[in-house]
């Protein structure tokens, strides 16, 4: 008997289990699956050997590994700030919503018949962003802080110029998130941006900012933070009034906690509101993933990027939820699109709405009222001791001292950095103005700042803390600061205060989706696999979800292990040299690659190299990418068996050789078919002088068979969230890695906090960076991270064998009543195939009846009518058994 452990994890991930296998094969008409591969996969960029990977793990020797690299991270008492705050987690949220595949394995809800939970939920989210900010339109979250940030900037660059770029100056506040600061430097630069820190934005004597300085014609717009980096409560009336009378815009980044407190910015004349929804109950985990929230005034409704959910009537007049304003959306906007919003962090957006309904208005009030009296009480009992003297004059969470006893201090910086470490505490420092910032959350405690206290070396007892603790709270607040207008009064955010309460509102709501509990979700393109729970447990664990993103790198070894290991089975996996991490979503991985194209061309002095060749049966947010990066969108022809027209692409590329900057391609293609002449194509593009872009949203036809280096490719972004068994969750979360060969490895994306562990000036060179945090949405790397190490290099090539055997399976059940639009040379689909269902049109019937006669079955439509109108795209993915093909079939 084999004594060792047999539950391998490839056979529970994979669906079709062996006794299935030989009637699959005869169905489809071959002896076996080697053959079907032979006859799917073009031969000329075939692996010729296997993937060099890890042994494959079990569930349960993964876990052990992964608590041991969890326990390499330092988990601190953080008081870092700069956005990122540690929170508590109500349970009934964890448990029933954060861990549970009814919510986390959901697709986007496009579907909305099937989706009215989560649309309900996010519309949840949209009235607390709405209410807090006082900003009558807000969508359903976007991917991060500083990326919202960036998308504000756009909007209204574009609309103060329409299209002609007169009005280029963005001016910024000198006191705003770093992090930030880099993501604008660099989504400014490609559209001709000019962001400037502006110092003229000043503070008076009374706490009002106004600007010295005249607002031109050419500022467009001014950024301010509330509160700021350092943590002043600005009063920005006076600036809101000069701004908008020089004809510009104000967008202000506020703390969502701090908006139950101090008066919101749609009431002292903001445009839009953009920030952070992490520290309503989601965890750090060093980053990510986290939704950002963007409001803005009832005028710009057309132009706010990502997604709104609307309230709509259905046939029979009920109210009803659906995704509205859709048009805006890249996927139908294509190159002349302004935003590439493909992910938004919809679980994440949940779980800030339902701590907002789990606590209601009163209890938001009462949790940032006692983070700002701790932080009062802090500064009272710490200000002018041992030198250190308080910069602020009103504050909310945050207080920045300063040493100015330098030659005397007993307690210098250097001496309470060693004593807070010892302690376990981290604070935020700024060695070059001798400064440290602190940043107080929900969970810190009286006794928290009596070690903070000692820290800068001041004794006190519980009793003498609580003797000053009753200090006026307004000394350190401006009237004009404090807001008086309510908030959160639906009836949502009043009822539910028991945790009974709230699991029944949370399972009401899950009764009313479809997600991977229910059936599969053969959604083409969009690989919807298991989600396995071995997988998603190390995400919960203290050691990843309690980390700051901007803990010293000796802090973090555990994580630093999984981001070094992780891009080196990437880089193996996609046939390349380097990785970059930080892209928190596909379409920030799209643009990540194109950047990094575009800066390895102005490098060698071809900055003139701006022309993008797409294939016209490409995802839309290609051009949408292109576009982002300052590129010109030229589309090339398919053929009419879906590939690509050679001979148009041969003609595009030589007519605009001089300045042809890349090619993007999607392979397979998005029809589902290997072309057999894409080598060729590559090679055309690297001699008329452009590189090749892939997108790899359908590398699960790829993984251990071929490679996009081998194709012939010089980058790929990864979809985590498909190939690599990245939840959904609705709509979001994401990630996006790109793995680059070696002439685009110096042009990856960095970070302004990369190898500094503690603070980085605002004047430090720009990193290109393209999210918030370094690692982006880093804790759920961890997911893909298990993915690979417990299917091993065997396991992933299997995975992808079988999702092609699935698809060609249902390819073969359904051929003769369906026609199958697209085929390989040898009359074989990829990972993915597409039915023509135009041949029903003379009966009355189109696609879209198929598509939701599917839902009575139980089943989510598959993606309609993409890439071709009138058309159904099924992806079957791997972990389906042979059961549930059936039954889909059956239906069909």
């Amino acid at each position: 008997m084999n004594l060792q452990y047999a539950d391998q994890f490839v056979n529970r991930h994979i669906g079709t289990n062996t006794p299935e296998l030989p009637a699959m094969l005869k169905t489809i008409g071959v002896e076996n699956i080697d053959v079907l591969m032979a006859q799917t996969v073009p031969n000329g960029i075939r692996n010729a050997e296997g993937l060099n990977l890890p042994d494959a793990l079990t569930e349960y020797e993964y876990l052990q590994l992964a608590q041991k690299i969890a326990d390499k991270n330092r988990v601190m008492r953080n008081y870092i700030g700069l956005g990122y705050s540690d929170t508590i987690t109500p349970p009934v949220i964890q448990r029933n919503l954060f861990e549970n595949p009814g919510w986390y394995t959901q697709y986007t809800p496009y579907q909305a018949e099937i989706a009215q939970g989560r649309l309900e939920s996010l519309l949840n989210f949209q009235t607390m962003v709405s209410d807090l900010t006082a900003l009558p339109v807000a969508n359903a979250s976007l991917l991060d802080e500083g990326t919202a940030a960036a998308e504000a900037m756009a909007v209204f660059f574009h609309h103060k110029n329409k299209g002609k770029g007169v009005a280029n100056r963005f001016l910024v506040h000198p006191d705003i998130f770093p992090q930030t600061l880099d993501v604008l430097r660099t989504r400014a630069e490609p559209l001709g941006i000019s962001v400037e820190i502006c110092p003229e934005l000043l503070i008076n004597n009374n706490g009002d900012c106004y600007s010295e300085a005249k607002i031109t014609d050419d500022v467009f717009a001014v950024f301010v933070q509330y509160p700021t980096a350092s943590g002043e409560v600005n009063d920005y009336r006076d600036l809101a009034d000069n701004v908008h009378q020089y004809g510009a815009y104000l967008i202000v980044a506020a703390d969502i906690l701090s908006l139950s407190l101090l008066t919101p910015p749609g009431e002292w004349g903001a445009d839009c509101a953009v920030g952070n929804t992490q520290r309503l109950g989601v965890p750090m985990g060093f980053g990510g993933p986290h939704a950002a929230y963007f409001a803005i005034k009832e005028e710009f409704k057309r132009v706010i990027p990502g997604r709104i959910i609307g309230v709509s009537i259905d046939a029979h007049g009920n109210r009803a939820l659906r995704m509205a304003l859709q048009t805006r959306e890249q996927h139908i906007r294509r190159e002349k699109a302004t935003s590439n919003i493909c992910t938004a962090q919809a679980l994440l957006a949940n779980m800030a709405a339902m701590y907002a309904v789990y606590h209601g208005p009163e209890g938001l009030r009462n949790i940032a009222e006692r983070i700002n009296h701790l932080t009062v009480l802090l500064t009272n009992a710490l200000d002018c001791s041992n030198g250190w003297v308080s910069q602020n004059k009103a504050i909310f969470d945050t207080i920045t001292f300063k040493n100015e006893d330098l030659e005397f201090s007993d307690f210098p910086l250097q001496i309470v950095r060693s004593t807070a470490l010892e302690k376990g505490i981290n604070f935020r420092y700024n060695d070059a103005e001798n400064t440290i910032s602190i940043s107080l959350d929900e969970t810190t405690t009286l006794a928290d700042l009596l070690d903070i206290l000692a820290c800068f070396g001041v004794e006190y007892t519980m009793e003498k803390l609580l003797s000053i603790q009753n200090m006026d709270m307004a000394m350190l607040q401006h009237d004009n600061c404090i807001r008086t207008s309510t908030y959160l009064t639906h009836p949502v955010f009043n009822t539910h205060r028991s945790e009974s309460q709230l699991m029944r509102y949370l399972k009401y709501l899950e009764n009313k989706d479809l997600s991977l509990v229910h059936s599969m979700i053969s959604l083409g393109s969009c690989t919807m696999k298991l989600n396995a729970a071995a997988e998603m447990m190390p995400v919960s664990m203290a050691g990843f979800s309690k980390m700051h993103p901007f803990q010293p790198i000796e802090q973090t070894q555990g994580y630093q292990q999984i981001f070094d290991e992780l891009a080196a089975y990437l880089c193996e996996i996609t046939g390349f040299t380097a990785c970059s991490l930080q892209p928190n979503s596909g379409a920030q991985g799209e643009y990540a690659g194109l950047l990094a194209i575009r800066n390895y061309h102005i490098a060698r002095g071809d900055a003139h190299r701006n022309i993008v060749l797409i294939p016209s049966s490409a995802h839309g947010t290609n051009p949408a990418s292109a576009v982002m990066v300052g590129m010109q969108v030229v589309v090339t022809k398919c053929d009419e068996r879906g590939n690509i027209d050679v001979t148009d692409l041969v003609e595009k590329a030589i007519l605009h050789k001089e300045k042809l900057a890349a090619l993007m391609v999607t392979y397979p293609s998005t029809h589902g078919v290997f072309e057999t002449a894409i080598q060729a194509i590559c090679q055309t593009i690297h001699e008329n002088g452009g590189l090749v872009y892939m997108d790899g949203a359908n590398m699960n036809a790829q993984v251990g068979l071929t490679s996009p280096g081998r194709i012939g490719a010089d980058v790929c972004h990864l979809n985590l969230h498909k190939t690599f068994a990245i939840p959904h969750g609705g709509g979001g979360p994401g990630m996006g890695p790109i793995c680059v060969n070696d002439k685009l490895k110096p042009f990856l994306s960095g970070h302004f906090c990369e190898n500094n562990p503690h603070f980085s000036s605002l004047n430090a060179p720009n990193k290109n960076a393209v999210s918030a945090a370094p690692f982006g949405s880093a804790s759920i790397l961890l997911i893909s991270y298990g993915y690979i190490r417990m299917l091993g290099a065997k396991g992933v090539a299997d995975a992808t064998k079988f999702a092609i055997l699935n698809a060609n399976y249902i390819k073969a059940r359904l051929e003769n009543q369906y026609a199958v639009l697209y085929t390989g040379e040898n009359g074989r689909a990829a990972h993915e195939l597409i039915l023509d269902l135009r041949t029903f049109k003379p009966l009355g019937i189109e696609a879209e009846d198929i598509a939701k006669r599917l839902m009575d079955y139980g089943f989510h439509a598959p993606t309609l009518s993409f890439p071709v109108a009138g058309t159904i795209m099924i992806e079957p993915t791997e972990s389906e058994d042979k059961a549930e093909l059936d039954r889909f079939c059956d239906a069909m």
